[in-house]
């Protein structure tokens, strides 16, 4: 059995292994992190030979830190990591490089449709019909995305939201509202095959799908970084927040992983139309919601639509990714969701 993971901010683990009677044997890891002293390496390969197969990632931590050798120096490797590419490798997890992705960036669209296309989409894929998909949002007005369990009325001023021509919608993940104006917003969806998270924890799988976005920002000069359990933070402030869903289907089942990035940001509207508490800002050591959000335009100095193309070449030079659609079929049944959910009252407000 062969299992990667690439340690957030970190470098990758391969591990190969067997499992024989329940336990593990012949386990052998290797990577591109750097590790001393040597027999370190040994002593890890020894902690987790004879460990029994059903043994969690932080249980199989737990056997290599009482193993290695006093001194031991880990760069760019954790025993964390090292235990989660175990679970990946006995869970026959895939890696991003098994797939051929497909892009899917076409012109605005409304909120509610928007909503829909994820469902479809991942469904789809989910299906086994569709290709792991890397689809780029243009929105064609105002909104404010609340998730799917958040309260309209303790989230929404719903008067402002009106006087400023903001529609509300909800999506069917969970998380925290998300404030959009066309021009000033960055979001993408990943519908992926549930087999590349697979021996994540929930917690990692959102590092885990961050992880190329990190490489591309850091490429344009942003140092970003995960900050569980779903902001993508800089030294300046938060830039983005994501959100995810599973979904069964009859083929493989998948995952919804979408994020939301502040390319730019009319703070004082955003404060009118979200009722932002003094609860959710405490918790982020800040005494004013203008201080969370830090804009990308302000961050890269570059224009909208420059960042966006170098996300995409970024991920299509790591995994490879083909230009797409959505087929007339999947736009047909996303209609019916935007018009009969997603566009509804009943949706919108199913938590008052």
């Amino acid at each position: 059995m062969h299992g990667e993971y690439k340690v957030p901010g970190g470098k990758l683990v391969v591990v190969d292994l067997d499992a024989e009677d329940g336990v593990l044997r012949n386990v052998r890891v290797a990577g591109d992190f750097f590790l001393e002293p040597d027999e370190a390496i040994v002593a890890i390969d020894g902690a987790l030979e004879g460990a029994p197969a059903d043994t969690d990632a932080s249980g199989l931590a737990a056997r290599i830190d009482a193993a290695l050798p006093p001194g031991t120096e880990m760069f760019g490797l954790t025993s964390e990591g090292i235990g989660v590419a175990v679970r990946r490798a006995l869970a026959h997890a895939t890696d991003w490089t098994d797939y051929d992705w497909q892009l899917v960036h076409d012109g605005p669209q409304s909120p509610a449709l928007h909503m829909a296309l994820d469902e479809v989409i991942t469904a789809e894929v989910a299906a086994g019909v569709r290709p792991p998909t890397l689809r780029v949002w243009e929105w064609g007005a105002p909104t404010v995305v609340i998730g799917s369990f958040q309260s309209l009325r303790n989230e929404v001023d719903l008067d402002a939201a009106e006087r400023h021509g903001i529609t509300v919608v909800r999506r069917i993940s969970g998380g925290g509202a998300m404030f959009i104006e066309p021009g000033n917003t960055i979001t993408y969806s990943l519908s992926v095959p549930d087999a590349l998270v697979s021996g994540l924890s929930f917690a990692d799988s959102y590092a885990y799908l961050d992880d190329w976005v990190l490489g591309a920002l850091g490429d344009m000069g942003v140092k970003a970084w995960y900050q569980p359990l779903n902001d993508i933070a800089t030294e300046a402030g938060k830039i983005a927040g994501a959100a995810q869903k599973r979904l069964a289907g009859g083929g493989q089942g998948a995952v919804l992983h979408h994020v939301t990035m502040a390319y730019d940001i009319d703070a004082d509207k955003m404060l009118e139309v979200l009722r932002i508490g003094r609860e959710k800002l405490s918790d982020k050591g800040t005494k004013s919601a203008k201080k969370r959000v830090d804009p990308l335009r302000r961050q890269t100095g570059l224009p909208r639509e420059a960042v966006i193309e170098r996300m995409i070449d970024s991920f299509r030079g790591r995994y490879g990714l083909t230009d797409g659609g959505v087929s007339e079929r999947e736009m047909a049944r996303a209609r019916e969701l935007a018009a009969g959910k997603f566009g509804t009252a009943e949706w919108t407000a199913r938590v008052p």
